[in-house]
């Protein structure tokens, strides 16, 4: 069956008692180092990107995760670096790539990334198997990133390189639109604040670097209040969505899930407050073989931590899947 019986064995620690815990303390607390060799790639449209490469040996081998973060994310985020660090135990290279505007220097041009962005990722994707020649490629996104991984796995399924094995999104908003408004609740407008606060502060940069271009005005930004706000003003205008309601309906990944054709793997918890209830089914797609949906009691909005272990369920689960579960669904 593409849904999974939930899972009712994972715990938390005990004192994560709740899904703002659950979400809050490995955000800030948990540390997982692991060595990057940064790689700045130019791009056509004179852009860059940033690259961390963690290499499981000496040399690059034949075998890559790439690991898409969140908003206003980047490769240092603890899910980043943890997913990596697991999968260069098992003998993969790793990847954690900034999307523009996120790798501590801002991008040059005056756009930078959304959740329905593909392009970008499919460049990181295509650059990444011909320069070292990888053989297997695994891809992993948390949140956006999820969203991006989605998108990219059921855009265009048929021109994917053939050495992606297989996808997983964690903690995606899968409907886009009604997760904004998840977000509007009691109890959970200090996540959004938050994200304005520090997309304002790029805002502020951009028309910096872009004077007079009125795509970028910082005037009046303290009205801005929520999501919809924001992406009326800027988002919408800077990709050319009619309004912030065109933007969510067309950005989401849930419309793309029936068209993917390598195995795929979602988890989400119950109790993340950034997901409403539309992101706990595939939709359309529920009957797509390739696309299988792993439901949690617990977790929060990519939290996961196991007990008396600096390593989330969901590193351990991932590698599981890539290693074992794909083998029995073929």
């Amino acid at each position: 069956m593409p849904v999974l019986p939930v899972n009712t064995e994972y715990r938390p620690p005990r004192w994560q008692f709740n899904a703002h815990i659950q979400t809050i303390y490995p955000s800030v607390f948990r540390k997982v180092a692991v060595q990057y060799q940064r790689e700045r790639v130019e791009l056509d449209d004179t852009d860059f990107l940033d690259l961390d490469w963690s290499f499981a040996g000496p040399k690059p081998g034949k075998k890559l995760i790439i690991v898409t973060h969140g908003l206003e994310g980047d490769s240092t985020r603890h899910y980043v670096t943890g997913m990596i660090k697991k999968f260069n135990s098992a003998g993969y290279d790793g990847l954690g790539w900034n999307c523009r505007s996120c790798s501590g220097e801002m991008n040059r041009l005056p756009r930078f990334y959304h959740h329905g962005d593909v392009d970008d990722i499919r460049f990181v994707v295509e650059y990444a198997i011909k320069k070292h020649q990888y053989e297997e490629v695994v891809l992993v996104g948390f949140s956006m990133g999820g969203s991006m991984t989605l998108r990219l796995m059921g855009d265009k399924p048929e021109a994917l390189p053939e050495q992606i094995k297989c996808g997983i999104a964690v903690s995606v908003p899968l409907d886009l639109f009604t997760s904004v408004y998840e977000l509007y609740k009691p109890g959970r407008q200090f996540y959004m604040k938050r994200f304005i606060n520090k997309l304002g502060k790029k805002i502020k940069l951009k028309a910096t670097q872009h004077p007079g271009n009125d795509l970028l005005n910082h005037e009046g930004y303290e009205k801005i209040k929520n999501f919809e706000d924001f992406d009326n003003r800027y988002t919408a205008r800077l990709y050319g969505f009619k309004d912030a309601h065109d933007f969510y309906n067309q950005a989401g990944a849930k419309p793309y899930l029936k068209n993917i054709t390598r195995p795929t793997l979602i988890i989400q918890a119950q109790n993340d407050p950034f997901l409403s209830p539309e992101c706990l089914d595939l939709g359309d797609a529920a009957e797509n073989p390739h696309v299988y949906l792993q439901i949690l009691h617990f977790g929060g909005h990519v939290g996961f931590m196991l007990p008396n272990s600096n390593e989330t369920w969901v590193e351990r689960r991932v590698l599981d899947f890539v290693n074992t579960d794909i083998s029995k669904l073929k």
